[in-house]
């Protein structure tokens, strides 16, 4: 089994990265193998430009092939579960993160819903507020994608503006540890049912 995890910040091992280890931590005592994307360490992302190729190629990839996309979806694909982590920017993810929500959501549906029943989770660095707004902003992915979310002891956030603030949010890394035991339990749950 293998959880990829998904950095959204545009600040390379901020706040978002470390809360994002500590959940795959958690997986990797449970002997799931872990992997984390970075997208600060690439091109920016395009959001998705509605040209359907993805339906009607069916071949696995979007049709914008000037930033990282395909091979972020390659590894998505290939993953038991996602885990999705993005600073707070104005209540909402960055738009890196939404953009490749956008087209994983498509090239996934074109491709027969290959994320079904895969595990997703959401994680978030936050200053203050917000933060509903953009987990809610992540999970609608999984919701439409038929993936299956486990839940934690609080929403998945942790409170931090500046590089290394959230690790003082004892409420956050508790949170962050107990979604990364839910992720690994629910992982090996749908493994014994398939």
């Amino acid at each position: 089994m293998k959880v990829l995890a998904i950095n959204g910040s545009g600040r390379k091992d901020g706040n978002t990265f470390l809360l994002l280890n500590i959940v795959l931590d958690e997986l990797k005592s449970e002997k799931i193998d872990t992997e984390m994307i970075q997208m600060a360490e690439r091109n920016p992302l395009q959001g998705c430009t509605a040209c359907f190729k993805c339906m009607e190629r069916k071949n696995m990839k979007c049709a914008i092939e000037s930033d990282p996309f395909n091979d972020y979806f390659a590894r998505i694909s290939e993953a038991d579960g996602i885990l999705l982590g993005s600073p707070v920017y104005f209540s909402d993810i960055t738009a890196g993160m939404k953009a490749l929500i956008e087209r994983c959501g498509f090239v996934s549906r074109a491709n027969g819903g290959i994320l079904r029943r895969k595990a997703g989770a959401g994680v978030l660095a936050v200053r203050r507020a917000g933060s509903n707004h953009a987990l809610a902003s992540l999970n609608y992915l999984f919701l439409i994608s038929e993936m299956i979310i486990p839940g934690s002891s609080y929403w998945n956030m942790g409170l931090g503006r500046n590089p290394g603030e959230v690790l003082g949010d004892a409420e956050g890394i508790e949170t962050m540890k107990t979604l990364g035991k839910n992720m690994a339990w629910l992982l090996k749950q749908i493994k014994r049912r398939h």
